[in-house]
């Protein structure tokens, strides 16, 4: 995909009525990250435990349901201090793609890029959405994280370096390199209390959900669809585009985008799993999730 594709909307990015108050908001990297955490809490990390309605919001999905919500608690714009009761119950994902909105609405190329970092938890590995700017005076892909603030790691939270074994790494090159035997892809996952959300299923899950953000369907965490990728030798080829498309083989990256497009991307609807424990049948065009 052309680097001036990701400085449009995707229909999980676009903020609606919200479109001005995103507009207004400076282009800073502190100030992204001030206006992405005083606006959405998460779920399981925040500083204060979400409340009973956070948790029916982590399913909001897209960033305009986000932002209605918000204004409906504080009647206050997006850039504005909430106290945390007043926030919209979200995650990771939904922290990078605010973000990657904000950008988007000022004509700047952003995607969100899904993987897993190691600097949460020693020893551990959390599944994990940053955000990823294109950088015009470097002609380049700045990484950096929207729920660190400047100083928060030993490491450059704002302009991380890439690759396995770096602080944040896709799902792609985590995928590759357990299958070249070089990691314990048992510390990959959601949290080390949750070992049945781990591993190597889990990771190759999250590989076709790193796909889909890296083609504008920006998904949750917890989607999944029928997509054939029970098949090893599948998620090998993508992983392996993925990796090679990241080191600017424009051929791999077309090649990701026809098998996203003729295979592997969603039809209508979706099964979202949800932490709060429901599971739902999520219609994407009429934006309407049926809990069963």
């Amino acid at each position: 995909m052309d680097v001036d594709a990701y400085s449009s909307h995707s229909r999980f990015s676009d903020p609606g009525s919200h479109a001005d108050a995103l507009a207004a908001i400076p282009i800073d990297t502190r100030i992204l990250h001030t206006v992405t955490m005083q606006t959405i809490l998460h779920y399981r990390a925040g500083a204060v435990a979400a409340t009973a309605r956070q948790w029916n919001d982590i399913d909001l999905r897209w960033v305009s349901a986000i932002l209605d919500v918000a204004a409906e608690r504080s009647g206050a714009t997006p850039s504005a201090q909430r106290d945390p009761a007043d926030r919209v119950g979200g995650c990771c994902r939904d922290h990078s793609l605010l973000a990657v909105a904000i950008l988007r609405q000022h004509g700047i190329p952003a995607r969100t890029r899904v993987g897993f970092a190691d600097y949460f938890t020693p020893d551990f590995h959390h599944d994990h959405v940053v955000v990823e700017q294109w950088d015009r005076w470097d002609g380049r892909w700045r990484r950096w994280d929207p729920e660190l603030a400047e100083g928060d790691r030993a490491f450059d939270v704002w302009d991380m370096r890439k690759g396995p074994r770096s602080p944040f790494a896709t799902a792609s090159e985590v995928w590759r390199e357990h299958r070249e035997g070089r990691i314990d892809v048992s510390t990959y996952g959601v949290d080390p209390a949750l070992p049945e959300l781990a591993g190597s299923s889990f990771v190759q899950r999250y590989v076709v959900t790193e796909l889909a953000h890296r083609m504008k369907h920006e998904m949750l965490l917890w989607d999944t669809w029928d997509n054939g990728l029970d098949v090893t030798e599948l998620v090998d080829r993508i992983a392996d585009l993925m990796v090679r498309a990241d080191d600017g083989d424009f051929e791999a990256e077309r090649e990701a985008a026809t098998l996203w497009r003729d295979r592997l991307q969603p039809g209508a609807t979706v099964r979202t799993w949800s932490p709060s424990g429901r599971v739902g049948v999520t219609d994407l065009e009429s934006r309407v999730t049926t809990w069963t």
